[in-house]
């Protein structure tokens, strides 16, 4: 199959199938691929999870993927890395295409309605039923060919050379460092107050997480975030009073009951300095609707800045988040350079790491938005 696809022509499709929701972490559990001279091939990375043979005869070749980003971290950790990439979801934002799913951009540009059904099934199954299987060759049977319409659609545009900037960004990002307390991303946090209290929503999905890696299943089929919140909030002092609070019912064992008040008791007995502040730390400008109080000048540029965007983004037809991305604007419009000159706010912008192309659409205006105070 590897010399099949490296001898091959043309971009190679590739898409991966994962089992969010049913195991732990985002493994690939499929990989598909369609080349023109080589056909479709359908990979289990569990039987073969050193893909990088693959990934070496496919270097110098266009890879074709939907929504980039979803897909490379799973095929980066079966050695499978990219060099040159179109992303065909991507292309249709930036095309100016309101619904950018799959499915809908093929029936739109192609004709092509894709059988659909099958999104949500448990990937990590085995053996994987026949119409998966064709459901999941169908998702690269005509990728190459969106590909190649969107291009068109693009070049006709003058958008082309952007959509291939931000291609090769997303090829030559470096992996995202580990999210700093992750558990702050427990559904419902927001209701919890109390330090004491977050200190069991941190105590709880730790030993969750623990549970759901050693199990290899979703976190959530574990124990809910519902379920985390509830005992945050009631702070039960046994496995008895944990057992009637919601998400801990009548199914639950004994056991995994006084595992889960165990991390409950080390949370209460937790000495005060130990426990997690309410907040995260800041690291970046505040929320802008704190603004118009910590600095009613900065609200000004803010304001002033996100119209200029919103004007100009309905003028060239595409999204205000990939003309750029409103991280970028807030950070410019909090801390601004000494001069607002187009020059300087250019600078500023490439430091924030905007692409060239959002550079030269969105400098002068920015520069202009500054000058608001």
């Amino acid at each position: 199959m590897v010399a099949a696809f490296a001898g091959g022509s043309g971009p190679v499709a590739v898409d991966a199938e994962r089992a969010s929701g049913y195991r732990y972490g985002q493994r690939a559990y499929l990989v598909q691929l369609r080349r023109a001279g080589a056909g479709t091939a359908l990979i289990d990375p569990v039987a073969f999870p050193d893909l990088s043979a693959l990934g070496e005869a496919l270097a110098g070749t266009e890879w074709v993927l939907h929504a980039a980003s979803q897909d490379l971290p799973c095929l980066r950790d079966i050695g499978m890395r990219p060099r040159r990439l179109f992303d065909t979801e991507l292309a249709a934002r930036l095309a100016g295409y309101a619904r950018v799913g799959l499915g809908v951009m093929v029936e739109t540009l192609l004709g092509y309605s894709l059988e659909k059904g099958h999104s949500a099934v448990d990937w990590s199954s085995r053996p994987l039923p026949e119409p998966w299987l064709r459901y999941a060759a169908l998702d690269v049977e005509l990728l190459v060919d969106l590909r190649d319409a969107l291009e068109e659609e693009l070049r006709r545009q003058g958008k082309l050379e952007w959509a291939l900037e931000e291609f090769a960004a997303i090829a030559a990002a470096p992996p995202p460092p580990p999210r700093k307390d992750p558990w702050r991303r427990t559904s419902g946090l927001h209701k919890v107050r109390r330090r004491r209290q977050l200190g069991v929503v941190r105590e709880l999905w730790l030993a969750r997480d623990e549970v759901a890696r050693r199990r290899d299943l979703s976190p959530g089929k574990v124990l809910s975030d519902a379920a985390i919140i509830a005992a945050a909030q009631a702070m039960p002092r046994d496995h008895r009073a944990l057992a009637g609070l919601h998400g801990f019912g009548h199914r639950m064992g004994r056991k995994q009951l006084q595992l889960w008040q165990a991390a409950v008791d080390r949370a209460r007995e937790m000495p005060e300095e130990e426990l997690p502040q309410p907040g995260q730390p800041a690291s970046g400008p505040p929320p802008p609707r704190s603004w118009a109080d910590k600095d009613p000048q900065a609200a000004a540029r803010l304001a002033a800045a996100r119209a200029a965007v919103m004007e100009h983004a309905a003028r060239l037809k595409l999204p205000q988040e990939n003309l750029v991305a409103p991280d970028v604007v807030r950070r410019l419009c909090w801390d601004p350079p000494a001069e607002r000159t187009p020059g300087a706010v250019a600078a500023a912008l490439r430091a924030l790491g905007a692409r060239e192309w959002q550079i030269a659409q969105t400098s002068e205006l920015l520069a202009r938005a500054l000058q608001q105070d």
